[in-house]
């Protein structure tokens, strides 16, 4: 039997959805090319019919007795609210020989844990620093905790083995800090492509608006959207994933909100091109790598883009009249929106079959 490698998350990979769980699955796929894996997760409805997967109860969020706790032990509150003890005791018993906390907060249990030994069995998978989310995400209190967060990510760190994540700059960044940190250029595996020249004239926006970010985005579209349809006849824009709580009402001509979909494949195939005028980014972009995958064009803004500019050749807008002028030219244009599709399916496919992303994956595992 081989090494045995534990993925820590804080989320049901069965019942939740996101950026960060379709880049934890290809992961955990990557290392099964070379490891036995488990996975112990948090869970809202912990069951125990799929082998390898140790699901913990993950307690309904009580902010008055998450707070005391943050408090008492002097921790940042995302911190304490994964430091779960079932999540603890499935660590101990586990026979892994190394153990990847998906976030730097899911870390905590491990920590607390019999198996913690610094620097031997823990590696960190970052997509996201959270104390870079929460000035963005709860304005002033989101500043002052942020403080709070950034010196639990340092302890925790500190204590790991080392560091891997998807942002270049952030993984810079902890390079100069002295940390062992680890960029890891993941790019999707190619799908079938897209017949982008056959496609009505429909841009595509794409993400979950119960998010920030991503709801910002959808305003910003919504307010580009009559100069970038001047013109074009029959243009539509599709607005696609989880519906904010407060739905946007009184639509544009041409706009469609189809709110969550069971087939994103079923949606790309029926598009010109996706949109992304997101001015907050962090991680990676996984709404775009699965746009490359499938040779579907992007305009995006440059908070979209990150390091992808650099790893599959996707160049941001320089600004909204940029971005407003790119979109209208994929509209008007099938066919070079054809030729943008084919060099990024190109691009991607052969960065996936050259195993930059998968070789830069189980070369930080095994470090």
């Amino acid at each position: 039997m081989g090494e045995r490698i534990t993925f820590l998350v804080g989320k049901d990979p069965a019942t939740s959805y996101g950026g960060d769980l379709t880049l934890f699955r290809l992961m955990r796929t990557i290392a099964e090319e070379r490891y036995d894996t488990e996975v112990i997760c948090l869970s809202d409805q912990p069951h125990d019919d799929e082998p390898d997967v140790i699901r913990v109860p993950k307690a309904p969020l009580r902010l008055p007795s998450l707070v005391a706790h943050s408090l008492a032990r002097r921790r940042s509150l995302v911190h304490v609210r994964f430091d779960v003890d079932g999540m603890r005791d499935a660590i101990e018993q586990s026979s892994a020989d190394r153990f990847v906390a998906m976030h730097c907060h899911v870390a905590e249990p491990y920590l607390r844990s019999r198996r913690a030994r610094p620097a031997e069995e823990l590696l960190i998978n970052n997509e996201v620093f959270d104390s870079s989310v929460w000035p963005y995400m709860y304005g002033f209190a989101g500043r002052f905790e942020a403080r709070r967060v950034r010196r639990d990510e340092r302890r925790v760190v500190e204590a790991a083995r080392s560091l891997g994540g998807y942002s270049r700059d952030e993984m810079d960044q902890a390079l100069a800090a002295g940390f062992n940190a680890h960029w890891l250029p993941l790019t999707l595996p190619p799908a079938s492509p897209v017949d982008v020249a056959s496609t009505p004239a429909r841009l595509v926006l794409l993400g979950n608006r119960s998010w920030r970010p991503n709801a910002e985005a959808a305003e910003t579209m919504l307010r580009l959207w009559p100069r970038i349809a001047d013109g074009v006849p029959d243009a539509e824009l599709w607005l696609v994933g989880q519906k904010p709580k407060r739905p946007m009402v009184d639509l544009p001509p041409g706009v469609a909100d189809l709110g969550a979909v069971d087939d994103i494949g079923a949606v790309f195939a029926q598009c010109r091109a996706m949109a992304a005028p997101v001015g907050f980014g962090g991680g990676v972009r996984v709404k775009l790598l699965e746009s490359a995958a499938r040779g579907l064009p992007v305009v995006a803004l440059p908070g979209a883009v990150g390091a992808l500019e650099s790893a599959i050749g996707m160049t941001p807008a320089a600004d909204e009249d940029d971005f407003v002028n790119r979109c209208r030219a994929f509209l008007l244009d099938p066919s070079l929106s054809a030729h943008e599709g084919e060099r990024l399916h190109e691009r991607n496919s052969r960065r996936w079959s050259e195993r930059v992303g998968q070789d830069a994956v189980l070369a930080w595992l095994g470090a």
